[in-house]
């Protein structure tokens, strides 16, 4: 009897953590969002657990009313994202209160950060199931702004459309962002709740040009969720160049929701630029390194000791990287603590200038030796052994130059850094 009650227990135990443990929902990414934080948050190319742990990726976390109390985000090396489209955060947590959601965020320590909107926590407010007002406050609960000066949005309902107000802390208006003039907008949803247009309105509601002569924005999602096409129009809904010289955007995805491409059109369709967009997926090993890359690797790292043997500070401003840090190992036996010491490029200038004027700071025929240990495309690693010294030298190509950016380097005599 003892051993069924015990048993009975520890079900119920069980049943009870099964109830109170999130459900959880892997996705490859978050749905595209650039009009606003009304849009609720939702995630494309939904994935196995067994998959994403090979893959960057989210995790929803959803409690047993199935609401959404948790994303985590494991999602790395991608594309630029809109502040908007981004949780910018390790974690973000949401908690349900009487007509209220409340969204704060996290780092992977726990420790509470701002998002991309540069705000600590996100709290809406709610009327009988609609979001009326959001609005950010910081660690204190104190109400704040975001980096767009938005302390809070208002929104209300006009037929179809979702009216959005801005205001700063001061209660003033604001406008969309700080590169979009929008003032009072309308959002016009489709039936899956995405963005279908964001009108910029007049006091009468209406459309209306903004100081760019963009009276809306329009958006079209494929079937897996992708935000794919988006336009610009003037007031009377004809295609409208905007502020960064296009009128139709065009997305290009793979097969599983990986940004490849960006493609821009002006009114007429014609293209006016386009451009690759680089992803976790789309990673492409360097080819070899070419005999000039080899000749000029060795040509700088030598050209480092020969500048400093024979007074040549022209070639060590040639050799140099403007972003020098060149590190001296050494040994202070007055403090007897050992200690790194940074050398600027015009140190080393001065240093081709001068320092070895006596010229009894090298062999009559010194040993230069340049072991070029390792080149990937734009960056290599190089030492350098010369008489008195051994030298490790990281070296950049910028504009198809090589030049040495870091230096790190310690006399040969090791007996200099015993301790006393």
């Amino acid at each position: 009897m003892k051993f069924i009650k015990i048993t009975v227990l520890l079900l119920f135990s069980v049943f009870i953590y099964a109830q109170n443990t999130p459900k959880a929902k892997y996705y490859r990414h978050l749905q595209y969002n650039h009009v606003s934080p009304y849009i609720a948050l939702s995630g494309t190319y939904p994935i196995d657990k067994i998959t994403a742990e090979s893959t960057s990726h989210y995790i929803f976390k959803y409690d047993s009313n199935n609401r959404l109390v948790e994303i985590i985000n494991n999602h790395y090396f991608t594309e630029r994202k809109h502040p908007l489209a981004s949780i910018g955060v390790y974690l973000l947590k949401i908690e349900y209160e009487k007509d209220k959601i409340i969204r704060t965020f996290y780092d992977k320590n726990g420790k509470r950060i701002t998002n991309d909107r540069q705000v600590y926590k996100e709290v809406y407010y709610l009327k009988k199931g609609f979001k009326y007002k959001m609005a950010f406050f910081d660690l204190e609960d104190n109400p704040m702004a975001s980096n767009w000066n938005i302390a809070q949005y208002h929104w209300s309902k006009k037929g179809k459309l979702i009216i959005e107000k801005r205001y700063d802390l001061n209660g003033e208006s604001v406008t969309l962002s700080p590169y979009f003039n929008f003032g009072v907008s309308g959002i016009l949803l489709n039936k899956q709740g995405q963005p279908k247009a964001h009108y910029n309105l007049d006091e009468k509601l209406r459309p209306i040009n903004n100081d760019v002569g963009i009276a809306s924005y329009q958006d079209v999602y494929d079937k897996n969720g992708n935000h794919s096409i988006y336009t610009y129009h003037d007031a009377n809904d004809e295609l409208a160049m905007n502020q960064w010289g296009f009128a139709i955007g065009e997305k290009v995805y793979d097969n599983i929701g990986n940004l490849r491409a960006m493609k821009r059109f002006n009114t007429k369709k014609e293209e006016v630029r386009s451009n690759a967009v680089y992803t976790n997926t789309t990673l492409s090993l360097a080819t070899k390194a070419t005999k000039s890359d080899f000749i000029q690797i060795r040509e700088k790292s030598l050209g480092y000791l020969l500048a400093l043997q024979n007074l040549k500070p022209n070639l060590m401003n040639e050799v140099m990287n403007d972003s020098l840090n060149k590190v001296t190992i050494g040994y202070d036996r007055n403090t007897r603590k050992e200690f790194a010491r940074a050398t600027t490029k015009k140190q080393m200038i001065d240093n081709a200038t001068h320092w070895n004027k006596a010229n009894n700071k090298f062999p009559p025929n010194p040993n230069n030796q340049v072991i070029i240990l390792d080149i990937y495309n734009r960056i290599a690693s190089v030492k350098l052994i010369s008489d008195n010294w051994v030298e490790y030298l990281h070296l950049i190509k910028l504009d198809n130059n090589w030049s040495i950016i870091n230096l790190l380097w310690q006399h040969k005599d090791i007996n200099r850094y015993q301790k006393n």
